[in-house]
């Protein structure tokens, strides 16, 4: 076979670049702002509410799956665990590098919003300021955590019936607990791990269906923020979107190749490899949403151990959230400081860096970070009004923050593997060991 025929046959096999899966991305959010401006220009309410009903309905099929993904995962990690040699040691690793490069990108984020002054160069108008009708509290955090029923459901009352809820940090809890006790009835409970590595596999094949629909649901989501909030929401709060923007590209390019760097590891490498991941955080906006592949991408792609990124991404799905518990309600806290001229003092900063280290886990892995910026204000001090003020633009930054979040969560059981000797150094060596964008 001649080289010529070999290099057609190898440019057949290659997808079209008008096809792949990130491509089709890019076009949903062509479309969606599109679609927003028709709606929002030429008040269009079928349109609008289209946009609205479609992208509520992404979001619903990401989350329908979070309770039996966290529980199955959870168990299935515990298990996978117990092959692990200095499990303990890895655990406590794992954690350690969470709140490591939480700080770090507290410390990023305080300077950008220090140095920018969104909350200064803002037009946003006062009037739009709305306290949230809930909002986060540490006694609220800790009563949350423990179980009202079995499921962490909750239900509420609405006009169109019961609405019910999840959650997800009781289910959390609910799954360790089981977890150790069946590893502690032994032989007995052997079963339960299998059914749930089975399940496991069930609910992240349905998972990947669902991603696969991230054009559609982002076209949709795109267009209801700007049939909604329109231009001029992006317009007054610019300076602020930008503010974020900059403390979320710092730490994914500044911080994480540092930490990459420091521990022997290609910064490029890492991220060729993750890109495919960090795109899906980006359109889907759920951290535990793409966790399968999350998971997929460590074990596959940068030779971590299975039975160790097990455990250490759904823990990090949950709880490590750089961009949505860090960047976010630094910058956040910051803005309404100035927005309403209080300064804050030294202890107040550290207060933030306190809260979005340890509070990191209040965020629960779903679209959103409400609840985080909520608890940091109350901590501070701050007016809970200043929550309506960035409302308009929270899905345009939550993209960013998801990505951000995500990109962290495959870097921290990558730098413990390798600082632990039980990193597969082949896998993450080999450039076609990777996870396809096209799903």
């Amino acid at each position: 076979m001649t080289t010529a025929t070999k290099q057609k046959e190898e440019t057949a096999k290659k997808p079209s670049p008008f096809r792949g899966f990130a491509v089709q991305v890019i076009y949903g959010l062509i479309i969606g702002l599109i679609l927003g401006f028709i709606a929002r220009s030429f008040s269009v309410d079928w349109l609008s509410t289209t946009l609205t009903a479609v992208g509520s309905a992404y979001v619903t099929l990401l989350k329908v799956l979070i309770p039996p993904l966290v529980i199955t995962a959870v168990l299935t990690s515990i298990a996978n665990l117990r092959q692990v040699t200095n499990a303990a040691r890895l655990a406590w690793q794992t954690l350690l590098w969470f709140a490591i490069t939480s700080f770090a990108a507290v410390i990023v984020a305080t300077i950008v919003a220090l140095v920018l002054k969104p909350g200064v160069n803002t037009t946003v108008d006062a009037g739009s300021a709305a306290a949230p009708s809930s909002q986060g509290s540490w006694l609220g955090f800790l009563q949350s955590i423990v179980p009202s029923n079995i499921l962490g459901l909750s239900a509420k009352a609405t006009d169109s019936g019961v609405a019910l809820n999840f959650n997800i940090l009781q289910i959390l809890v609910l799954s360790i607990a089981f977890g150790i006790a069946a590893i502690q009835v032994g032989k007995k409970a052997e079963p339960i791990f299998e059914l749930s590595a089975s399940v496991l596999e069930v609910i992240q094949k349905v998972l990947w269906w669902v991603i696969r629909l991230a054009p559609i649901g982002t076209a949709a989501l795109i267009g209801k923020a700007v049939a909604t909030y329109g231009w001029e929401a992006l317009t007054s709060l610019g300076m602020f979107v930008v503010a974020i923007y900059v403390g979320l590209a710092l730490v994914m390019f500044v911080i994480y190749p540092v930490v990459l760097k420091a521990n022997g590891l290609s910064v490029s490498q890492f991220f060729r490899k993750v890109w495919p991941l960090t795109s899906l955080g980006f359109v889907t906006r759920s951290s535990m949403g793409v966790m399968p592949v999350t998971e997929r991408t460590t074990v596959d792609a940068l030779g971590v151990p299975r039975a160790y990124a097990a455990f250490a991404v759904p823990l990090g799905a949950t709880s490590k959230m750089d961009g949505c518990a860090a960047v976010y309600p630094t910058i956040s806290a910051i803005f309404v400081s100035q927005f309403y001229g209080i300064p804050l003092s030294i202890t107040d900063y550290l207060l933030i860096a306190f809260v979005c280290v340890i509070g990191s886990a209040a965020t629960a892995g779903t679209t959103g970070a409400t609840v985080m910026l909520t608890l940091t204000l109350s901590t501070l001090g701050l007016p809970l009004e200043g929550v309506g003020l960035l409302i308009a633009v929270d899905s345009i930054i939550d993209m960013g923050r998801t990505a951000t979040n995500v990109t962290g969560q495959a870097l921290v059981p990558l730098i413990v593997s390798r600082r632990e000797r039980v990193l597969d150094e082949s896998v993450l060596a080999d450039d076609d060991k990777r996870i396809s964008a096209s799903i």
